[in-house]
C-alpha cells in the first residue's frame, strides 16, 4: 500500500483529525505503520468503532471498509480530474508544509502548481461595507497583477471580493473550502469557482469528497489559507471573527499579518486595529505590503507605476452633494449630524444621500452613512479643487 492510500485509511478512522493522525504517525513513524498497531493501543479518546475498523482492516486489508473507501475515494477523484496531494509528495506546497500538523492530504480542483507560487491570503468580513469590499478587491487585483497568487475562502464579502480582484487584475487565485472540492460553499458563489478554475487558479480542501458545511471544518480551512500564503492580508472584522482567527494563525505560523486601518466608529474595523495593536503591520497601500515581502518577486517592488496610488477621479456633482460627501469625511455619520453640519432639511439630505449612493460614491450602515472606497478617492478629487 502506497503512503496516500494509507493516509487516506487512516484519516478515514471514526474520530481522526489531523491532530490525532500527526499524533499517531510521529509515534509510529508512519500512517501505515500505523495501521499495523494493536488497536487497543488507540488513544482512549477515540470511539470503540475506531478499534472495530482497525481490527477489520488487519484482518481484511484492502477489502476492509477502510480500504475500500480509500480506493472508492482515489477512484472517484480521478474520474472527477481532481488532484490527490500527499504531504510526502514533491509538489506538495513548501511553505503549507511548515505548518504544525499540516493537512496529511490535499484534494485539488484546477491547477495543483499555483500552490507554490507566491501567495497572499486576503481575509475579512462576510458583512462587509462596501468600502471594505472595494478595498479588498482593488489590494487584491494590484498584487495579482504584480505576480502574487491570492489565496481566500470563496466565502460571501471579503473572499469574494479578492478573487474577484485577483481575477480583475489577471492572476491567479486559490479558493480554500471547508467542505469538499466538489461541494462549493456558499452556493452563490458557484459561478466564481468556475471562473477561478477557467484562470489556471486552484480548488483546495483536506476535506474528502461531499464533505457537507460543517461549523468545525472552517478553523482548519483557515490554517491552510494562512499556512499556504507569504503574509495575510485583513481586510474588515469584527473582534470575534473568523477572519480575525487567521490573522492569528498566520501570526503564530510566523508569517506576515497586514491590517487595513478604518473609522473607530466602525465596528468592522476594530478586528483589524486588534491585529494591528498585536503586531501586524498598518498598511495603506498595496505597496506597504510589497515593501515587507520585498525581494520575494524579484524586481516588483521597484517596477515603475505598479503600486502608486490610484489617480484621484473626476467628480462632476452639484454643490449641495459636494457638500454632503464633504460633511461625510472619513467617519460614518448619522442623518441628525450631517444635516447640522450641512445646514440643511432633512428632505434635501434625504435626496442628496440617495443620488450619492446610486451613484456608489455613498452607502448606508445601521444609524447613518459612510462613503465607499470610490466615495472616499471622489473626496480627494473634491478637495484638490
Amino acid at each position: 500500500m502506497d503512503a496516500l492510500t494509507a493516509s487516506l485509511s487512516l484519516l478515514r478512522l471514526e474520530g481522526i483529525g489531523p491532530s490525532s493522525y500527526w499524533q499517531l504517525v510521529e509515534r509510529f513513524g508512519s500512517a501505515l505503520a500505523a495501521l499495523q498497531l494493536p488497536p487497543e493501543q488507540l488513544s482512549r479518546k477515540l470511539p470503540d468503532r475506531a478499534r472495530a475498523q482497525l481490527a477489520e482492516y488487519q484482518r481484511l486489508e484492502m477489502d476492509s471498509e477502510l480500504g475500500q473507501w480509500a480506493l472508492a475515494e482515489r477512484q472517484r477523484c480521478a474520474e472527477e480530474c481532481i488532484y490527490l496531494v500527499h504531504r510526502d509528495d514533491e509538489n506538495y506546497p513548501a511553505l503549507l508544509k511548515e505548518i504544525s500538523r499540516p493537512p496529511p492530504v490535499l484534494y485539488v480542483r484546477g491547477n495543483p502548481n499555483v500552490l507554490s507560487l507566491p501567495q497572499v491570503a486576503v481575509v475579512g468580513a462576510r458583512r462587509s461595507s462596501r468600502a471594505g469590499l472595494d478595498n479588498a478587491q482593488a489590494f487584491s487585483a494590484d498584487l495579482a497583477a504584480a505576480g502574487f497568487a491570492i489565496t481566500s475562502g470563496l466565502a460571501l464579502g471579503v473572499d469574494a471580493a479578492a478573487h474577484a480582484g485577483a481575477l480583475q487584475g489577471e492572476g491567479r487565485t486559490i479558493a480554500v473550502l471547508g467542505t469538499g472540492v466538489n461541494r462549493v460553499y456558499p452556493r452563490r458563489n458557484a459561478a466564481l469557482a468556475e471562473q477561478i478554475l477557467a484562470a489556471d487558479g486552484a480548488i483546495v480542501s483536506e476535506m474528502p469528497l461531499g464533505t457537507a458545511p460543517e461549523a468545525g471544518n472552517f478553523p482548519r480551512r483557515n490554517r491552510i489559507i494562512s499556512g499556504l500564503s507569504l503574509g495575510t492580508l485583513l481586510v474588515e472584522a469584527a473582534v470575534r471573527s473568523g477572519s480575525l482567527i487567521t490573522a492569528r494563525l498566520a501570526l503564530e505560523q510566523n508569517r506576515e499579518v497586514f491590517a487595513i486601518p478604518g473609522s473607530i466608529h466602525n465596528p468592522m474595523a476594530r478586528g483589524c486595529h486588534h491585529m494591528i495593536k498585536h503586531g501586524a503591520h498598518l498598511v495603506e497601500t498595496s505597496a506597504d505590503i510589497v515593501q515587507h515581502l520585498g525581494g520575494l518577486l524579484s524586481g516588483m517592488a521597484t517596477q515603475p507605476g505598479l503600486f502608486e496610488p490610484a489617480p484621484a477621479i473626476s467628480v462632476s456633482l452639484p454643490s449641495e452633494q459636494r457638500d454632503v460627501m464633504r460633511a461625510l469625511g472619513t467617519d460614518p455619520r448619522s442623518i441628525e449630524q450631517l444635516a447640522r453640519d450641512t445646514d440643511g432639511d432633512t428632505g434635501a439630505l434625504m435626496a442628496c444621500l440617495l443620488h450619492l449612493e446610486l451613484e456608489g460614491l455613498v452607502e448606508q450602515l445601521p444609524g447613518g452613512y459612510q462613503l465607499t472606497g470610490s466615495g472616499s478617492k471622489a473626496l480627494l478629487a473634491l478637495a484638490e479643487d
